[in-house]
């Protein structure tokens, strides 16, 4: 066994660990930095099979943005934990039959005849893998690219309405149209009031 198997199977071991502490820890901000582990020891594997653009960008996106921005929310958000591991005490079985069977599925397709799995050969040093991924994405996958990227935004929109459904009576928004046609004595009210003298010195002596 070579030194990058011994490191293969050191982060896939960490990997394992990891997500199975992110569904089995009752803390969720340990969840989410177990969550982080498994996403660098992810990057690691993909650097490993040499796509290094991937595993950087697990980094970038996932750990540098996502997971800080998962790991406000958490500490900003009163969570109770109390009810949390009810919940998870009443979905365990119904978790285990799910784990049970995601199981099964993995080890007869990785146990099958028909997989035949061929390792790549080694690549010249000019390799981009970078440039090898966009011309599959935006060549052979630009249909189901676009399709995904249409999906995203209607899955922002749907976010966005079934956030702002239900509006509170005092809670204030913007009204473009209104905004725009708006006058100036629609805004500005001009008061005149009388000038007020100023006392003489006699009046001030006698104060």
């Amino acid at each position: 066994m070579g030194i990058e198997q011994i490191i293969f199977y050191l982060f896939s071991g960490i990997l394992l660990v990891a997500a199975v502490s992110v569904v089995t820890v009752r803390n969720p901000v340990y969840a989410a930095l177990f969550l982080i582990l498994a996403f660098f020891s992810s990057s690691a594997i993909w650097i490993m099979l040499e796509a290094e653009f991937l595993g950087v960008t697990l980094i970038l996106v996932y750990v540098g943005a996502v997971m800080v921005l998962f790991l406000f929310v958490i500490m900003m958000l009163d969570i109770n934990i109390d009810i949390m591991r009810e919940g998870f005490i009443r979905y365990l079985p119904v978790g285990l039959v799910i784990a049970v069977i995601v199981a099964v599925e993995m080890i007869y397709v990785l146990t099958a005849d028909s997989l035949n799995i061929v390792m790549p050969a080694a690549k010249a040093a000019d390799y981009s893998n970078t440039k090898e991924l966009g011309g599959v994405l935006y060549t052979d996958y630009v249909y189901p690219f676009e399709i995904a990227a249409v999906i995203l935004v209607v899955a922002i929109i749907a976010a966005i309405v079934l956030t702002h459904r239900k509006r509170l009576p005092n809670v204030k928004s913007q009204k473009p149209s209104q905004q725009v046609r708006v006058k100036r004595d629609d805004r500005v009210r001009l008061v005149k009031m009388e000038a007020e003298s100023k006392p003489n010195a006699s009046t001030r002596g006698g104060q």
